[in-house]
């Protein structure tokens, strides 16, 4: 089993449901003094990271987009009554490979499980082999931290495609007991609650793990640097591509 780069999808250009929009990032000094919710997205190819996550940040749905591979999006948001300083880091997919038993990852994967403090793992309830990573991924989060108390939710997304269901329900439940955090089914597409419920759950968990807020990073495990934070100039150009391939579709048309 091993960990591949997430290859670069073709945007389709007749979609209406296009929408990437840059999220602005809040200097952390704005908000409580040590108060960082870390939280990294991993899953496998095609289960929705993105999507999820500018779901929960922007109340927005994505439809086509160009594959995000490392974003590092910051937000102030409310917990328990205080502003606190939210970072969620986008990630490369996760892929198993049949013939190998061992568990590779790419290097920008391991310094996001060590910069985190929360984890969602994510697969898609209509593909049953994204389903089968999450166990390996989270033993592979034990091993970078051994000890000491790892905040994770398991998501099943794209719950609103009941008839390409390959995962049910009861199993999806059935792992997380396994793994000892709580699942989420969830739809990125049709209901913002269900993403904003599982976000905000875990945003508790770590919250108070973290002591409340004192900010100190747990023991152990690798020392790795933090994740880069994104070049909004790019996530701009990004934009600006996009618009301009959408626009000369239009007048094709």
């Amino acid at each position: 089993m091993r960990l591949l780069t997430e290859q670069p999808r073709t945007m389709s250009s007749g979609s209406s449901n296009f929408l990437l929009v840059p999220i602005p990032e809040y200097p952390v000094l704005d908000c409580v003094p040590n108060k960082n919710v870390k939280i990294a997205v991993l899953g496998a190819s095609n289960v929705g990271k993105t999507a999820l996550i500018v779901r929960f940040l922007t109340k927005r749905f994505i439809g086509d987009y160009e594959p995000n591979t490392g974003a590092l999006y910051s937000r102030k948001i409310n917990l328990d009554g205080e502003q606190v300083s939210l970072q969620v880091q986008d990630t490369p997919c996760v892929s198993l490979q049949d013939d190998v038993e061992d568990l590779y990852c790419q290097e920008q994967i391991n310094r996001s499980i060590y910069w985190a403090d929360g984890y969602v793992l994510v697969f898609s309830i209509t593909d049953l082999k994204s389903y089968h990573t999450i166990q390996p991924l989270y033993q592979h989060l034990r091993r970078i931290h051994p000890s000491g108390n790892i905040p994770v939710i398991i998501v099943g997304n794209k719950s609103d495609l009941l008839r390409a269901r390959q995962v049910p329900d009861h199993e999806g439940k059935a792992l997380a007991d396994e793994l000892g955090g709580p699942y989420f089914e969830a739809s990125a597409r049709e209901n913002h609650e269900s993403v904003q419920a599982a976000f905000l759950h875990l945003c508790q968990e770590v919250n108070r793990a973290l002591g409340g807020g004192n900010g100190e990073k747990r023991k152990g495990g690798l020392h790795l640097a933090r994740p880069k934070s994104p070049n909004m100039q790019e996530l701009k150009r990004r934009f600006r591509q996009v618009l301009s391939s959408k626009v000369k579709s239009a007048t094709a048309l």
